[in-house]
């Protein structure tokens, strides 16, 4: 039983140190993002299917939760990026190195049946790129 109001997952929100820097990775990543949007403090996107996902500054956050702080410890959640084939997972993992970008994982073929790797983005968050093995 769901509670009142027909409640459906609609938005995935990042909390960013620097927007430009989190919106250059997701472009990356073949998100279409506007550049004028690096210098907002709340940016989000439609993706296909409708979800949406939305980037806010930490300062934004702070102005209606002037207590907020990073999680510690450790990501409490992930995202992650389909590619076409296997050897798409090594290439983007080898691109986004090359961009700068920090690799948690080097790309391996996991037990599940697919090709994996796992990058960080600019706020420490892991992204995985993966594809069917098959």
């Amino acid at each position: 039983m769901a509670i009142s109001g027909n409640p459906r997952f609609d938005m995935l929100g990042l909390v960013v140190e620097d927007m430009a820097a989190s919106l250059a990775f997701y472009r990356l990543l073949g998100l279409d993002i506007p550049a004028s949007a690096d210098t907002e403090p709340h940016v989000e996107v439609t993706l296909p299917g409708g979800l949406r996902l939305g980037w806010d500054t930490v300062a934004t956050v702070r102005s209606f939760d002037p207590e907020w702080q990073p999680p510690t410890g450790g990501q409490r959640i992930g995202l992650a990026f389909r590619v076409d084939t296997p050897a798409d997972v090594d290439q983007a993992f080898e691109e986004l190195l090359g961009a700068g970008h920090k690799g948690h994982k080097a790309p391996w073929d996991a037990f599940w049946g697919q090709r994996y790797a796992v990058v960080v983005d600019p706020d420490g968050n892991p992204v995985d790129l993966f594809s069917p093995n098959s």
